[in-house]
């Protein structure tokens, strides 16, 4: 049996979108061309851009697509702190310390150049501390940027209260809901955020494109510059392809999400609860309740979690140790470590995570497959 447990890494392209994008491989022509073929293009990815606006519930100009979600993060950071008419080299930049790595990154790189970087500390379930929120803001800082839901652990960020926070001392704030759109239900001008960032191939769609929301586009600076697209914020001609796919993707949760989504927040459960109850010495890592319907991470005491993907890889079961983007490194999940939690417990670790066509069969699977591996495992230890 196949079983695809690693939703947050990527989603399988939703059938309707992939009928899309087929049907749309014909469409050639160039969208900022004038002639037929290219309005046909620019027709298309302004319907998706309307598409998106409204399941954001935002505005069309708000909407601006990029090639990823990475990129959408790393234009926000970027465009307000290498723009000399808005910052100088001085200025300060908070996000937490379990960030995506498209954030931490580019925040370790900036603090390179000059910024003054604060990595605020999580508690033991992974959310930010308010207070401590507080007292790291400075004169100087220029961004706050706390993602909505963790990749690893599936936590969920107080972000409404942050970006009061935030907003009270006129700081812009940044949310990566990456993980996030899709999964809960999002309300951007509920939560106050100056800047929100979504990615195509976590929702159904496509990779290749992300979206950034920004209130007021016209405070970054472009990351690539050359051409008049995106409101000149990105230049290149767009991928028509897939931001047409991720128009029907929108379409396809704004249809299905609810229902879904409860159908895994259940598999998640049970998959949970026979881990902890069956397997011993097993924790939990993240919140017990705010987190993502889908998302559970594992510690497996005495076990390399790298030794748990491989084992049931073979026996076709698909998991990860952390996020897709530092899978390639033999360091620990760095989240983990950041709970508050030992080397060894953070180097244990499996995520599972579910997605909309997993069943109570696969579940009954795993938790067979499982337990026998980690026994296994355990008595070579």
């Amino acid at each position: 049996m196949k079983v695809y447990l690693d939703h947050n890494a990527t989603t399988p392209i939703h059938p309707k979108v992939k009928e899309a994008m087929i049907q749309a491989l014909d469409i050639y022509g160039n969208p900022s061309s004038s002639y037929t073929l290219g309005r046909q293009s620019h027709y298309l990815i302004e319907e998706s851009r309307s598409k998106t606006a409204q399941f954001l519930d935002v505005e069309s100009k708000q909407v601006i697509f990029t090639a990823s979600g990475s990129e959408a993060n790393n234009m926000v950071l970027k465009g307000l702190f290498t723009n000399p008419y808005e910052v100088n080299r001085k200025d300060h930049l908070i996000i937490s310390s379990i960030e995506h790595p498209s954030v931490m990154t580019c925040a370790k790189s900036l603090r390179d150049r000059g910024i003054d970087l604060t990595l605020l500390s999580v508690d033991s379930y992974g959310r930010v501390d308010l207070e401590k929120l507080k007292t790291a803001i400075q004169p100087n800082t220029r961004l706050i940027s706390i993602m909505l839901a963790n990749n690893e652990i599936g936590t969920i960020q107080p972000i409404k209260e942050a970006v009061q926070i935030a907003h009270k001392q006129n700081i812009p704030f940044h949310t990566d809901a990456i993980q996030a759109i899709g999964k809960i239900p999002v309300d951007i001008k509920d939560l106050g955020v100056d800047y929100l960032t979504v990615s195509g191939h976590k929702l159904y769609g496509p990779k290749g494109v992300g979206v950034l929301y920004a209130k007021r586009p016209k405070k970054l600076l472009p990351l690539i510059e050359g051409g008049p697209h995106e409101l000149g914020l990105r230049a290149g001609t767009e991928n028509t392809l897939a931001i047409i796919g991720l128009g029907v993707a929108i379409d396809c949760l704004q249809q299905e999400m609810d229902e879904n989504n409860q159908r895994v927040s259940r598999l998640r459960r049970r998959l949970e609860e026979g881990i902890l109850k069956t397997i011993p010495n097993t924790s939990l890592n993240g919140h017990p309740d705010q987190r993502l319907p889908g998302t559970v991470n594992i510690s497996f005491n005495d076990v390399e979690g790298k030794a748990i993907l491989l084992k049931l890889d073979m026996k076709g079961i698909s998991v990860s140790t952390g996020s897709a983007c530092s899978s390639h490194l033999s360091d620990p999940s760095y989240v983990i470590q950041a709970l508050g939690y030992s080397y060894e417990r953070a180097y244990s670790s499996v995520r599972f995570s579910l997605g909309w066509g997993n069943t109570d069969d696969q579940i009954d699977y795993v938790l067979n497959v499982l337990a026998k591996i980690i026994e296994d495992l355990r008595k070579l230890k």
